[in-house]
């Protein structure tokens, strides 16, 4: 069952009605009033908008400050580095698959000499790892194996090494552009205590300077820090990829066969102690008197 509308309910509802209206015109009103002062600046809006627009790079450039010239530098290096990297950690740049079939085909044959001159006269990862390798081979496999992986890890230390340039970059670009910062804010404090603010032309420059240096390390530091990171899962997918060429290229050598053979051209510089007589037995002694 319906409860009736009482008479002071309806009255309450429409002055609540009429109140709301009341507002909705004012507002309305105040619109309509301030519309002809937003077209009257409108001109000025659109001056200060193309003034804007009118700002190159070099300005921007100029703007920042001193930090730009390192900042810059920087992102230089990033753009080097990137490029190298990119091509170094190319599981096809790391062991050509002419080089390896090559090899492969080398190996076959049993000509490990050969095989050895060929990686010799090659220049890539995989070509290092098998010359070092096939140099052990006489040695027997333990032998063979710690030199295949001290290579491996060689290989991965030394391009890890030039990825890591990518993180200092990432971490060092945000700090210049910090100096840069508190430099902007030190010299617009102290224009704002000579000049005050009479002169707005000389605090927006420092100001400025402030916003471009903070932005532009910022700018070179989030793009090194991705970089690095997906260069990194990247070696590491191409090192796994050199692991298993090399791994099946030396899987059931033959070291019986093998044993004392000196398939490379490594000097050896071990020799017999120099306290050894000629017919295997130990020199004498010979006594020192001490001064």
């Amino acid at each position: 069952m319906h409860t009736p509308i009482q008479p002071p309910m309806i009255k309450n509802t429409l002055s609540g009605l009429v109140r709301l209206s009341a507002i909705a015109l004012l507002l309305f009103g105040n619109l309509l009033v301030v519309a002809p002062v937003h077209a009257q600046e409108a001109p000025a809006t659109e001056e200060a908008v193309e003034t804007t627009q009118t700002h190159t790079l070099m300005d921007r450039f100029h703007e920042g400050g001193w930090v730009m010239y390192p900042l810059t530098i920087c992102s230089i290096a990033l753009v080097w580095l990137t490029v190298d990297l990119w091509m170094r950690t190319n599981v096809k740049s790391m062991a050509p698959p002419a080089q390896v079939a090559q090899v492969q085909d080398l190996f076959r044959a049993g000509d490990y000499v050969g095989a050895y001159q060929f990686c010799k006269n090659n220049n890539s990862y995989f070509a290092d790892v098998a010359r070092v390798g096939l140099s052990f081979s006489g040695e027997g496999q333990n032998a063979t194996e710690e030199a295949l992986f001290s290579e491996l890890a060689k290989v991965n230390a030394t391009v890890q090494t030039r990825i890591n340039y990518l993180s200092v970059l990432g971490v060092c670009t945000p700090m210049i552009g910090l100096v840069g910062t508190v430099t902007g804010m030190m010299t617009a404090f102290a224009t704002l205590g000579t000049s005050g603010v009479g002169d707005p032309s000389k605090l927006a420059g420092a100001i400025g300077e402030v916003l471009v240096a903070t932005a532009s390390g910022l700018a070179v530091a989030v793009p090194a820090f991705m970089i690095f990171y997906f260069l990194r899962n990247r070696l590491q997918g191409s090192m796994h990829g050199l692991q298993e060429v090399v791994h099946s290229l030396f899987r059931k050598m033959p070291y019986e066969h093998l044993k004392d053979a000196h398939v490379g051209e490594e000097e050896f510089y071990a020799a017999i102690p120099n306290w050894v007589a000629g017919g295997g037995e130990p020199a004498a002694a010979v006594a020192v008197a001490a001064d």
